[in-house]
Formats: structure tokens, sequence, C-alpha cells
């Protein structure tokens, strides 16, 4: 039996990290068995389906809207998993991940266990931003959860005293919170500066007989 614990989000938005942050934790304080994977999905999407296709059990990380107060953590089981993917989706990694269950299913290898075990965020708007207090305070809970949900599989963690190896060490989230710049050195949420400074000159839009297509961008890949 292969089993996968995936953290999937986006660790530059605050809350939206915290399905990796939890994988860190994972990596660094426990051992499992050999047929245990234990992966930073990231925001890769469907580049993730051979990965969820070899695992008879999945187990999913990830900040949720669940329209609950901050901080709230929930499970979700089986087929409602993509299902709630889709009509709660925060950003495009989730939608992204609704599709790598449907690939998986439509080539014909699909978890046979599926559970998600998501935080209700507090903040998301916050560039470079690490994890609110009340959201990382549910990592640990989020891996209990997932402890317990491996029993019945016959699966046990073994806690380490030390820190174990990180798949990949830029991900430390004392690193990241120690050398984030300050909201005076760094734009954050948008920086006027940018506008003021010198050999920086705005202009009206010039009219064209051209043909043109008008395109909106979400800095955040959210709709």
């Amino acid at each position: 039996m292969n089993i996968l614990l995936l953290g999937i989000g986006n660790v530059l938005w605050a809350d939206e990290g915290f399905g990796v942050r939890v994988i860190e934790r994972l990596q660094k304080g426990y051992r499992f068995p050999d047929q245990v994977k234990v992966m930073d999905g990231g925001t890769q999407g469907v580049y993730l389906v051979e990965h969820v296709q070899a695992a008879d059990v999945l187990i999913v990380f990830d900040a949720i809207d669940y329209d609950l107060p901050p901080g709230t953590l929930k499970r979700i089981e089986n087929d409602d998993v993509p299902n709630f993917l889709g009509a709660k989706k925060m950003s495009l990694h989730q939608t992204g991940f609704q599709e790598v269950l449907a690939m998986a299913q439509m080539l014909g290898s699909y978890p046979q266990h599926l559970l998600l075990i998501g935080v209700q965020p507090e903040e998301l708007d916050d560039y470079g931003g690490s994890l609110r207090p009340i959201v990382k305070a549910q990592i640990q809970p989020a891996i209990d959860m997932a402890i317990d949900y491996l029993q019945a599989f016959g699966i046990k963690a073994e806690a380490i005293n030390r820190d174990g190896d990180l798949a990949d060490p830029v991900l430390n989230i004392q690193r990241y919170e120690q050398e984030r710049p300050t909201a005076d050195a760094a734009c954050r949420i948008g920086d006027d500066r940018v506008l003021q400074a010198e050999g920086v000159e705005l202009r009206p839009p010039q009219s064209s007989d051209q043909r043109s297509v008008q395109v909106d961008v979400d800095y955040r890949g959210k709709y």
C-alpha cells in the first residue's frame, strides 16, 4: 500500500502556505515507513498527477475557505474532496488540484482513500508574509489528525527528537520569517514609491487604429 501525505499551497501568500508548512513539520519531526511519501506539492497543479495515481491512500493539507472562523480545522473525505475544492476554491492551485484528481480518475488510477485536512485562513493578501498565529497553531493538530487516520491502515509515525532533513531547505519557516524585509524596505501589497522614483514617467494610453484586446490580470491568480 502506497501512502502520500501532500501539502499544497503558496507560502508567499501568508496563510495560503498552510499545507506546505504542515509538510515541513512532518519532514522535520517524524519518520514514516517506506511506503509513506511526504511531499510538498506547492502550486504544481497537474504535474502532481503521477504522484496521486501512485497513491492508494492520499492525505492532502491545504488552506480552505469553509466560511468558518479563522483557524478552524476541518476534514473532508473521499468523494466530497474534489467537489469541495471546486466549490470553495480560493486560488488557482486548488482548481489545479481538482483537475489532478479528475485526471487520475480518468486515467484509471485513483486513491482508494482520500482525506483533505484544511484550515480556514485568516490572511491571504500579505505577500511575503508567514502564517498568522491562529493558523500556525493548527499545524500540529492537522498532523495529529492525519496520524490518527493512518492508524486504520496499520501505519505508525515515529516522532524524532531532532529536526529531520527538509526536501528543500529554502522552505524552512524560521529562515523565511527571519529573512523577510521590513515593510519600509520592500513592497508587500503595493508601493507608491515605484511611481515616485526618478526616471519613472507616467504616460496616458495612446490611441491606435489597430484592434486591441483588453486583458484583466489578477496578480494573485484569483477570479
